[in-house]
């Protein structure tokens, strides 16, 4: 329906609009439209289906702001919260008291005015127009202002929107069960304008405010969790070279690290034939072949509980008894090299090719550590090392070669075959035995 002339006259009067405040009132008469708020030619809609509705869409939708902005954008995203145009959404069925409210935030730039006369839709309009404040009436027809401020306030995508309620009722109780359900303020309509735009700019701000806070928060959160990801992956490629116990030590100790270590088996490992077979593939599937011969070595150390030092092009260096000394040292590093010759034998069946690999291993004392400031490598020196050496260089393809201080510690368990003396460059005669596979153990 259409307001009388008299009736403009004192929505005029009611609503203080000042022309000079107002450029764009003229002082005509206002005519505005209303819609029957009645159910006539209307399907029925409860307070219940509209918030289901609502909240449903609602959680579908996103945020005006994002939380997931990446790292280096984040200064100037933040810096630009609190430099944003305040929206206000207008909740109410009532179009005289929109238009009202409207007029008297029409001169303000900095202020965006959206209005809502259909309370089932107000969370949609929300969603929309991503207000900084909210302005709820708490008396309409169709859902019930409390229960809606509550489904305001239950939705994660709106719960912190600062909510300005506005009534015709001024009493205690009825301000108390709204603050209760969240309101962050409360006035008796129509307010002031100068007092409305005041509380609009002040909880805008505030909300804003928070807005920036929440994405600092969550920007740190980003970036610690990058960080975590980007330690891990330093730790796993710190220990792919170094032992643990020792990558801690590294982590807390300047200068050298050396330990001295009694008793420990050492071997090398050489893969025969190599050399001619680089001849007849290309180089990529020699690093190939070479990566999956040496990756199940790896796992081969792994399952024994051995340490792998190093590999030189196609030798392998391996060590049982440190940094976590054992008396097993023997036997572990016995059924490194059993596995290792099997592995080989696997390759050289399946691929056709010929392949085999030489052995040599020796015990005693060394010391290990790490020396220098750049590329680290944990490494062993000493004479056990370099009788190790010798075992490997002067064995024979698919030969086990043992000198007769790792002998005596695993000979009632494997199965040998005496190589006498050998003259061994740079150590004379020594006493070899070439180790053929494990003792069948009779129950």
């Amino acid at each position: 329906m259409n307001l009388t002339h008299s009736q403009a006259i004192e929505f005029d009067r009611i609503h203080t609009v000042n022309q000079r405040e107002i450029p764009e009132f003229n002082g005509n008469v206002v005519k505005l439209k209303f819609e029957d708020k009645g159910n006539n030619g209307k399907k029925a809609v409860t307070a219940r289906d509209s918030a289901i509705v609502s909240n449903i869409n609602l959680e579908r939708s996103l945020h005006s702001i994002d939380l997931n902005l990446p790292f280096n954008s984040e200064t100037k995203k933040i810096s630009s919260l609190t430099q944003s145009t305040v929206t206000v959404l207008l909740v109410d069925d009532q179009e005289m008291i929109g238009e009202a409210v409207r007029r008297m935030l029409a001169s303000e730039k900095d202020i965006k005015f959206y209005y809502c006369n259909d309370p089932a839709q107000a969370i949609n309009k929300a969603l929309e127009v991503k207000p900084t404040v909210i302005l709820q009436d708490l008396v309409m027809p169709e859902i019930d202002g409390l229960q809606l401020l509550r489904f305001f306030r239950a939705n994660s995508l709106t719960r912190d929107i600062p909510m300005i309620v506005l009534s015709s009722k001024e009493e205690a109780e009825l301000k108390a069960q709204a603050f209760s359900l969240g309101a962050n303020d409360y006035l008796v309509k129509l307010p002031d304008r100068v007092e409305l735009i005041a509380r609009i700019r002040y909880h805008s701000k505030a909300y804003m405010h928070l807005l920036e806070r929440n994405l600092a928060y969550q920007t740190m959160q980003d970036y610690l969790e990058k960080l975590e990801i980007e330690q891990k992956k330093s730790q796993e490629l710190l220990l792919n070279i170094l032992p643990e116990a020792i990558a801690e030590r590294l982590k807390k100790e300047q200068g050298i690290i050396a330990d001295e270590f009694a008793a420990v088996s050492v071997m090398f490992a050489d893969i025969v034939g190599f050399t001619q077979l680089s001849a007849s593939i290309s180089p990529k599937d020699l690093v190939h072949l070479l990566n999956d011969i040496f990756s199940k070595f790896d796992e081969l150390a792994q399952k024994h509980g051995l340490e792998k030092i190093k590999t030189i092009g196609d030798s392998y260096m391996v060590v049982a008894g440190l940094p976590n000394p054992r008396e097993d040292h023997g036997d572990a590093i016995a059924e490194m090299a059993l596995d290792m010759q099997e592995a080989i034998s696997t390759y050289r069946e399946k691929l056709g090719i010929s392949l085999s690999i030489r052995i040599g291993i020796h015990s005693g004392p060394v010391v290990a550590g790490i020396i220098g400031t750049k590329k680290f490598i944990y490494d062993l020196w000493g004479d056990t090392v370099n009788t190790a050496s010798r075992m490997e260089s002067h064995g024979i393809p698919d030969g086990i070669q043992i000198t007769e201080a790792t002998y005596l510690l695993i000979e009632n368990k494997y199965d040998f075959e005496k190589r006498g003396l050998i003259s061994v460059k740079g150590k004379g005669q020594m006493a070899a035995y070439l180790l053929k596979g494990r003792l069948e153990v009779d129950f």
